[in-house]
């Protein structure tokens, strides 16, 4: 399982990165469309209603195919190449940063908070943590993301060398870190929840399924636990989510005209009052339905791959 053991053999902080890196590049390749649907989604300011003549995306299915029809199917993983580094970035200090956190917990605190009851708990705060550290790292590679996402015909950015040129030279440096604000909100809960849910699905998933004597996780038990934590933390923070995105994409309203209407926001509390108001509690939850199927898959494959590549190296370290 995921998390300090001081029972189970430990890797290098070197190896606990590579299957970070690994996992996180083999679930973004797989779960890009899903994240363009999102996205598209959380931008649209009219109702996502196939009743809503002036809305450009209505359903799962129609913005799909509207995309596909549109822009071709290269569209699906427009932004791919800074996806899979922010993948990259963010799975690797994730997942070191929690490793590294946990030992610290379980060397410093009480024998009684971290007993295998209170362990959901200490890894809700230590994926907390762990998910700021991973945020600060990888912001950068998120906003050039959603933008290359965001933007229509004709483009705007024409590839992300361009997207940073621009961007450097239009807005600053702080144009790179906007969103941080409900990005580092949002993300210590839901990485929080992420690793608490997961701990707590495999030890329940253990008292009812495990067979004894198996020292590991397996590849069905972390896929199925990690979809049932992805889902579940990702329901509980997407209102802020949304709001990020907002944010992400101030200074390119231009980019986003033939979508749709554009607002402007003030900031994070500004943008959550107005989405609130102007769209109701259903604007804050627009995309959920493409965002919760890539949340479960997401997370499902990220542990699945994580503990699997984990595994791996424990059993060469074994016969090495």
């Amino acid at each position: 399982m995921v998390g300090f053991d001081a029972k189970k053999e430990r890797l290098s902080k070197f190896e606990y990165g590579m299957a970070g890196a690994m996992s996180g590049v083999i679930t973004r390749a797989l779960v890009q469309p899903l994240d363009v649907l999102k996205i598209r989604f959380q931008l649209q300011v009219e109702p996502i209603s196939r009743a809503n003549q002036t809305s450009k995306y209505s359903s799962i299915t129609q913005a799909f195919w509207k995309i596909v029809k549109e822009e071709r199917w290269p569209a699906l993983w427009k932004g791919h190449v800074p996806a899979q580094m922010l993948s990259v970035v963010y799975g690797t200090v994730q997942f070191v940063s929690f490793e590294v956190i946990t030992k610290v917990a379980w060397t410093q605190l009480p024998p009684s908070f971290t007993a295998d009851s209170k362990k959901p708990i200490l890894h809700f705060v230590c994926g907390g943590m762990a998910g700021c550290l991973a945020t600060l790292s990888c912001q950068p590679f998120d906003v050039i993301r959603t933008r290359l996402v965001a933007q229509g015909q004709p483009k705007v950015y024409q590839s992300i060398r361009d997207a940073v040129r621009q961007m450097w030279r239009n807005e600053g440096v702080f144009a790179f870190y906007r969103g941080l604000t409900p990005a580092l909100i949002q993300i210590a809960p839901h990485t929080g929840l992420q690793f608490g849910f997961y701990t707590l699905c495999v030890q329940l998933w253990d008292k009812a399924f495990k067979q004894t004597g198996v020292p590991f996780v397996g590849p069905f038990e972390s896929a199925a636990c990690g979809f049932v934590s992805g889902i579940c933390a990702k329901t509980a923070v997407y209102p802020l989510d949304v709001t990020k995105k907002r944010l992400q994409i101030i200074g390119f309203e231009y980019a986003r005209k033939s979508f749709g209407e554009v607002r402007y926001y003030k900031g994070f509390f500004d943008a959550l009052k107005v989405v609130g108001k102007t769209e109701g509690m259903r604007g804050l939850y627009k995309g959920l339905s493409p965002s919760l199927v890539k949340a479960g898959a997401s997370s499902g494959l990220t542990f699945c791959a994580y503990e699997q590549c984990c595994n791996m190296m424990t059993m060469l370290h074994s016969r090495y």
